[in-house]
């Protein structure tokens, strides 16, 4: 009798997880459709030909399969161009800002430099300013230095921009790193340089990765500062070949779907790529 109580006693926490676990699932499968619908439809679009758009309208299910949306948006949309130049943006932005901003976190967090914590607030307190109210700003002085409608400007700002923010994150991350392992490194002679190199770049892997995976998103799905500093087609990102299709193409809406999905590509790929390393990023210290 003891042995069979305490069997049941045991089984009623496990049916009881179970069941909140249905409960939870049937509570939020409702809000999971709603959120993946719009992804779906724009699917099904881009996959339709326009004849069967026009004849039996947006919204009927699709009668027709063809990937002819895709090579107008690729041919005449010049999305291919558009994604080549987001991508070289995008990865130079992504690693020179986390490079720059490893180095000024590592000093920050790891010397004892005067007014570091006031240095830090203001670096991050710049992202904190509405970007619409530096749109002239930003435009003058790229026009002064002479770097207005580049490449080279968009990746500029980008970086000056996620500067901050990155600097700000990485900071916290390597002052969460025990002092003893440097402090062996320095006994063993080690510098600061490969103590960064070796040590504190290494370990920061979880957090390099979480702001890779953001910092790519971002940079890739800007538009305002694409609009601020670039004039010339050739050189739109994907996000401004997106408008000028959706302009050039007003009515032929799978032509506009096929875009907007060879622009959502790139950036779910890489989330997927980095979705651990993501996670456990931003999971880093929530126990301490």
């Amino acid at each position: 009798m003891a042995t069979d109580t305490a069997v049941s006693r045991t089984a009623h926490p496990v049916s009881g997880h179970s069941r909140n676990r249905w409960v939870f699932h049937a509570l939020m499968t409702p809000f999971t459709l709603l959120w993946i619908a719009p992804m779906v439809f724009v699917l099904a679009v881009a996959f339709r030909s326009f004849d069967d758009i026009a004849s039996r309208g947006l919204g009927a299910l699709p009668a027709s399969f063809t990937f002819d949306g895709f090579a107008t948006a690729l041919d005449e949309g010049s999305i291919g161009r558009a994604l080549a130049n987001s991508a070289l943006v995008t990865v130079v932005g992504v690693v020179a800002t986390l490079f720059l901003a490893s180095l000024a976190a590592f000093a920050l967090s790891r010397h004892a430099i005067p007014f570091r914590r006031t240095i830090l607030l203001t670096m991050l307190a710049g992202n904190l300013l509405p970007p619409q109210i530096l749109l002239i700003p930003v435009s003058s002085i790229t026009e002064t230095l002479g770097i207005y409608d580049s490449l080279f400007a968009l990746i500029v700002v980008q970086v000056a921009f996620g500067m901050g923010f990155y600097t700000f994150v990485l900071h916290g991350f390597m002052r969460s790193i025990p002092n003893e392992i440097v402090e062996a490194a320095v006994v063993d002679g080690a510098g600061s340089a490969r103590i960064y190199a070796r040590i504190i770049v290494p370990l920061s892997r979880p957090a390099l990765a979480a702001l890779a995976a953001l910092a790519t998103t971002w940079i890739f799905n800007d538009l305002i500062w694409a609009l601020t500093v670039l004039r010339t087609e050739e050189k739109f990102p994907i996000t401004m070949a997106l408008l000028n299709l959706q302009g050039g193409f007003v009515s032929n809406w799978n032509v506009v779907a096929s875009g907007a999905v060879l622009a959502a590509i790139p950036t779910a790929v890489v989330f997927f790529a980095f979705q651990k390393h993501f996670v456990s990023g931003l999971l880093v210290g929530a126990n301490k």
